[in-house]
């Protein structure tokens, strides 16, 4: 635990020359004023910064008047809210549990407003701003919660909180990707909000929420000497006579409350919270008196820079990046050089993972008849629900609608039952390399990097052959794989935590590439929302051949198992007995990529799969992969084709992709998974 406090813990207090601190705050209220006048230069019409100053000055005219009001000021004003509170939310949180890494977006607070917000919305009240507010706020402190009881007395550990925060994230995100997608005529307005977005209605957002900004600031002055405490330590804190308990609350209650307000404004803009503050400590500033203030001035630097880049980068279709987009194509790889420098203390041990005790051939022979019985009887079903419903008598019926219908459910429930097998056996391999039962393709990055390649295709190249979709595929999520692996080892080792959250920043990088990609495009949002969540609908007999090849290496992975079982031992022992750790560990993650990209090329990023299968098949027949990856395809099979099956069925005649279903299962069996580590860590 001390290895884990010494790199979480932003550096304490310390004298500094007096100089930095005032001059720092005075460039950047300069440099921010600076950028506030150039953020209001920018837009589709030709209204320079010049002609925006004789507007403010009273010298412009009537339309100059009515573009700079009406339009400009309102979403820079809402930029700075955002911007000053995602900046000092971050500030706090981080003085609050000393650890760099946290922020509203990593620890789920961004995600769960965004969600309450998107559900409020969803109802069809017009509730105004003071309903928006107060519906993010309430999802942020639900979100808050439930990453505290997650995390618990590993709230200082940065991998534990992370992980707890990804899982809640994820399943905010995805019920929200849900809301979205049963609205249809609302779903570009929420795509664009849920990507964070500073355009705005009018004055009336920004000035509500510039003033909750404000008297929530007015709390900071009682918070800065308890900061400057927590920040050499609990027990010196009590020394002082600060109860540290209690005032890591009111800290991450405020931070929350933050984070609202930006969310209200704004949507969820990811990594401005994890960055300014960080920005702020490069300087040499460390004091929280002239910390927070800094930390809210340079968050309102980069969103407005990150606003202006995404209204000056114009797609082909005619629109604009999202804020949040640009936002997290700059602070993905900062997150990631933060965690390169982690340590979890699992480089030798491992993750902990649960398993069985290994069972006789008969025993072992029962659970496979058993696993694939709920296979077959789940593409039965699959078969046999729908719009139309056939039962099992009618399937032999020649009557040409009932063998179409069957025809088009059969590819679907084939694609399904393939792309989850893949899933399956893909985590459990990673799980075996890395050597973390929270591994899997999609937390990894492999997932991400594959849906690049395969958009990229798409988007650029949309006469190509339909082999180059796998093919670039493949080769995104080799890449991205790779850079995971390389960023996430240090000193020759692997840590196992290290690497998921290494994945996890890769992931939201490659997202915000994928959706810039597809907003160069003149895909539908529609279309971008399908593809991002990962389906079978519409599949065609030619999109099975795409699981050829990940079908095979599947078989070839479940053969050659000795390997894998002396990867999950560690290091050193695997070298003593002359294995080639770098080679074996190359063609197993080739293969697991070659897995995830087939199954991003044919039914689009679904996730979680290769979390969940892997990890139940270990809790039936132990972890000897020779006989846990055969039953892990069988359940991944099966628990895409259900997740497939119930999307259909939920909301007929429409449809929720797969990949939202197998969120909506694994991130609770994820948080699951976080709260049984808990216990056994104790």
């Amino acid at each position: 635990m001390s290895a884990v406090l010494a790199s979480a813990a932003p550096a304490p207090m310390r004298p500094a020359r007096r100089p930095a601190a005032p001059v720092a705050c005075g460039l950047a209220l300069v440099l921010l004023a600076l950028v506030f006048l150039w953020h209001l230069g920018q837009g589709a019409s030709h209204l320079g910064v010049g002609d925006v100053l004789r507007v403010l000055t009273g010298g412009g005219d009537q339309l100059a008047d009515d573009i700079v009001f009406s339009g400009r000021l309102p979403r820079t004003l809402a930029g700075l809210v955002a911007g000053l509170a995602l900046g000092l939310a971050g500030g706090l949180v981080q003085g609050g549990t000393r650890n760099p890494l946290a922020a509203p977006d990593t620890l789920g607070v961004n995600a769960g407003a965004y969600l309450a917000v998107t559900a409020a919305s969803a109802t069809g009240l017009s509730v105004g701003v003071l309903g928006t507010g107060a519906a993010a706020l309430a999802g942020a402190v639900g979100a808050a919660a439930l990453v505290y009881a997650l995390a618990g007395r590993s709230l200082y550990a940065p991998g534990r909180v992370l992980l707890a925060g990804t899982a809640v994230a994820l399943a905010a995100t995805s019920l929200a990707l849900m809301l979205q997608m049963l609205d249809e005529q609302t779903a570009r307005g929420t795509f664009f909000w849920g990507n964070g977005s500073l355009i705005q209605t009018g004055l009336t957002v920004p000035l509500w929420t510039g003033a909750a900004t404000l008297v929530l600031a007015m709390a900071i002055p009682g918070l800065v000497r308890p900061l400057d405490l927590l920040s050499l330590g609990d027990d010196t804190a009590e020394a002082m006579g600060i109860n540290a308990g209690r005032m890591r609350l009111y800290v991450l209650m405020l931070s929350v409350a933050f984070a609202a307000v930006a969310v209200t404004v704004a949507g969820p803009i990811g990594f401005v919270g994890l960055v300014a503050p960080i920005m702020v400590r490069m300087v040499g500033v460390h004091r929280h008196a002239w910390l927070l203030p800094l930390s809210g001035s340079v968050g309102a630097l980069l969103v407005l820079l990150a606003d202006g880049a995404g209204q000056a980068l114009q797609t082909a279709a005619g629109g604009e990046i999202p804020v949040g987009v640009v936002t997290a194509l700059v602070g993905g790889p900062v997150f990631l050089v933060l965690v390169r420098r982690l340590t979890t203390g699992d480089a030798e041990t491992g993750a902990s993972v649960t398993e069985a005790r290994p069972l006789t051939g008969r025993r072992y022979a029962t659970v496979v008849s058993v696993a694939a019985v709920l296979l077959v009887a789940a593409m039965l079903v699959g078969l046999s629900v729908g719009t139309l419903s056939i039962d099992l008598s009618q399937m032999l019926n020649p009557d040409p609608l009932i063998q179409s219908v069957l025809s088009q459910r059969f590819t679907r429930v084939l694609a399904a039952a393939g792309g989850g097998a893949c899933l399956a056996v893909a985590g459990g391999t990673v799980q075996a390399v890395i050597r973390n039962p929270l591994a899997e393709p999609s937390l990894l990055g492999v997932t991400g990097g594959a849906a690049i390649g395969a958009v990229t295709v798409i988007t650029m190249a949309s006469t190509a052959p339909h082999w180059m979709i796998p093919a670039a595929a493949s080769l995104g999520g080799f890449l991205a794989l790779l850079l995971v692996m390389a960023v996430a080892r240090r000193k020759g080792t692997l840590d196992p935590t290290r690497v998921v959250l290494v994945g996890i920043g890769l992931a939201a990088a490659t997202s915000a590439v994928v959706q810039v990609l597809a907003l160069r495009s003149t895909m539908t949002i529609g279309a971008v929302l399908t593809w991002l969540a990962g389906s079978t609908y519409g599949r065609a007999g030619e999109d099975l051949l795409w699981l050829v090849v990940p079908l095979a290496v599947t078989v070839l992975l479940v053969i050659g198992t000795r390997p894998l079982d002396m990867l999950a031992l560690g290091e050193d022992l695997p070298r003593a007995f002359g294995l080639g750790l770098g080679r074996v560990r190359l063609l197993v993650l080739m293969g697991a990529v070659a897995l995830a990209a087939g199954t991003a090329a044919t039914i689009g990023a679904v996730g979680f799969v290769g979390l969940i299968a892997p990890h139940l098949a270990r809790g039936f027949v132990g972890s000897s992969h020779r006989r846990m990856l055969p039953v892990a395809a069988l359940l991944g099979a099966a628990l895409v084709v259900v997740a497939d099956t119930i999307g259909r069925l939920v909301i007929d005649p429409r449809q929720i992709p797969v990949g939202v279903m197998t969120a909506l299962v694994g991130t609770p069996y994820m948080i699951w998974l976080l709260r049984s580590n808990r216990k056994v860590n104790r």
